[in-house]
């Protein structure tokens, strides 16, 4: 790449544009020779003054054009093998895992255009068609003249030196998140950040959560057909890569809500038939009691109080209660309260009973560990816990599915879907590549992402404490993913939460199971840090410090059943 220098000529008679005419592309060629012949010596000369690139046909060429004339390009290729994989066999090894990876190569400027501001700008559009593309990391080798240039956007160097004496280059990388930090931190930098995504106001929802810049632009990249191979190829290791994660032997991935999943169990449960039992503590085990309705299934239906935790006792005697159950139907974390229900009991009873166990893990799955061994079906989703995008259902199982009988609606019947290697319909290609960037992330971060939830949801808790509010689920049974407080005056919850979104953080409170109750809740599902927590609870301090009677003074434990 040649000297970056910024240029001097007024940035508005200079148009950025993508090269698309026949005189242009011979400019390029010009001008790439002027800079990697005369100036910078990394090609030997030729009487025609021009140098193609080998990967002309291949390159989608970014310049700057002033009075018709190309006084600014660079190249980007996102096709395999770069330029960079010759001089560095190894070069996957040095890059974060799991990116969308484009090349950015021939850097040049007309030396009567350096010194202003005109790379900048060429560098914007350059960004923006990447967006656009679903690009998530950069790669250059930049020249040694032109380091701190090169550091100053964001890009860091790997891997040794590559070319030859007096045309040198440096390896460097450039991910979207770093781009992020320095274009918003930087002011020369700064106009970049219009084209960056943005985490503002701070999301503390359960669901759509705050997502990492990597999910943003993977989702962002055009779509793909559902049948074309490579989709194909890369939903089946999704798959795979989903069930590992949840310690599943396998999952559909079905186009649409976590109800729908929750529907296909039911439809599941409608084929098994017999007698079955709901456990029911809180809002979305009444919501699998009402599924459970609509397909007619027969099944004692087992309350408790909200925010009550099932013991082993309890659920034992009602089991032994109905020896003919076939199948136990609950809740992993019951987002209403917070509350999380303890899976490996679960487990161990229904197996001491030959019972068929189903759970509802849409709030879990990426929020907390969770071992689906043993767990004949089990939903989750795209837009929770994992941190992408809402739209996608999990629906995990093993081999023992009720075949297809043509009795339940084919996009419910989970056999239908398997027998179709896992795509029977139209697919988006725009959410599962966001779920693959956000399992990808998961995986990289391994138990310590857990870990990093749990101690955020330690300092929510002690923060809520400290300035008076009582927190629903008790500290033993909770899920760090969600803490939910209550309010003692009637329609504080949603004032509060009104007041905070205007400060500049979004909780959740809207829901009418959560406005009935007075609660409100902060949510760790997505790209939440320490930073956000801190800001969070300085906020609560000044609100509660402005309007005290809103936190309630009560005893925690007699929040249970409220």
């Amino acid at each position: 790449m040649c000297p970056a220098q910024l240029m001097s000529a007024p940035l508005q008679h200079v148009l950025f544009k993508l090269a698309t005419e026949p005189q242009e592309i011979e400019q390029i060629h010009r001008l790439n020779y002027r800079t990697f012949v005369e100036e910078i010596p990394q090609h030997a000369p030729n009487p025609e003054g021009r140098l193609v690139d080998r990967f002309h046909d291949e390159n989608t060429y970014v310049i700057g054009v002033a009075d018709g004339r190309v006084v600014a390009m660079l190249a980007l290729r996102g096709k395999r093998p770069f330029s960079l994989d010759a001089k560095l066999p190894d070069l996957d090894n040095h890059l974060p895992p799991g990116r969308h990876v484009v090349e950015v190569r021939l850097l040049a400027v007309e030396p009567d255009r350096r010194r202003g501001p005109v790379f900048h700008q060429l560098f914007v559009f350059a960004a923006e068609h990447c967006l656009a593309q679903g690009y998530d990391l950069a790669i250059i080798s930049g020249t040694t003249r032109q380091i701190k240039l090169y550091r100053h956007v964001g890009f860091e160097p790997f891997g040794p030196l590559v070319g030859k004496e007096g045309a040198q280059f440096q390896p460097m990388f450039l991910t979207l998140e770093a781009f992020v930090e320095r274009a918003r931190s930087g002011r020369s930098l700064r106009k970049f950040a219009r084209v960056m995504p943005s985490h503002e106001p701070i999301n503390f929802l359960p669901g759509p959560v705050a997502m990492t810049p990597a999910v943003i632009a993977a989702f962002s990249r055009p779509p793909e057909s559902h049948r074309g191979r490579a989709f194909q190829d890369d939903f089946l290791a999704l798959r795979a890569r989903l069930a590992r994660f949840a310690g599943a032997e396998r999952v559909q991935i079905v186009l649409g809500s976590g109800s729908l999943g929750t529907d296909c169990i039911g439809a599941q449960l409608s084929l098994l038939g017999g007698r079955g039992v709901i456990l029911s503590n809180g809002e979305f085990g009444e919501r699998l009691a009402a599924h459970a309705a609509r397909f007619a299934l027969d099944f004692a239906h087992v309350r408790a109080d909200w925010g009550h935790v099932f013991s082993r006792g309890e659920i034992a005697a009602q089991l032994d209660r109905e020896p003919a159950a076939r199948w136990l139907w609950a809740v992993h974390h019951e987002t209403s309260s917070g509350v999380l229900n303890d899976l490996v009991m679960l487990r161990e009873l229904c197996a001491a009973r030959g019972i068929r166990l189903s759970i509802d893990c849409i709030s879990s799955i990426g929020s907390v560990a969770v071992n689906l061994a043993g767990v004949w079906l089990a939903t989750g989703v795209s837009g929770k816990g994992l941190g992408a995008y809402p739209g996608l259902a999990l629906v995990f199982h093993g081999d023992l599915l009720q075949a297809d009988s043509g009795r339940v609606p084919r996009y419910l019947d989970l056999a239908n879907w398997d027998s179709a290697g896992g795509i029977p319909f139209t697919h988006s290609s725009n959410l599962v590549r966001a779920l693959d960037a956000a399992l990808t992330e998961a995986e990289a971060e391994g138990p310590a992402r857990f870990t990093r939830i749990a101690r955020l949801a330690t300092d929510l808790r002690t923060g809520f404490r400290k300035l008076g509010f009582a927190i629903v689920a008790p500290d033993a049974h909770a899920c760090p993913a969600i803490v939910t407080i209550a309010m003692s005056e009637p329609g504080a919850a949603a004032r509060l939460g009104d007041r905070l979104e205007r400060a500049g953080f979004i909780l959740s409170y809207r829901s009418r199971y959560l406005m009935d109750r007075n609660w409100i809740q902060a949510c760790l599902m997505g790209a939440v840090t320490e930073a956000d927590v801190t800001a969070l609870l300085d906020a609560l301090a000044r609100e509660n410090a402005a309007a005290p009677s809103l936190h309630f003074a009560g005893n925690e434990d007699s929040l249970v059943g409220k």
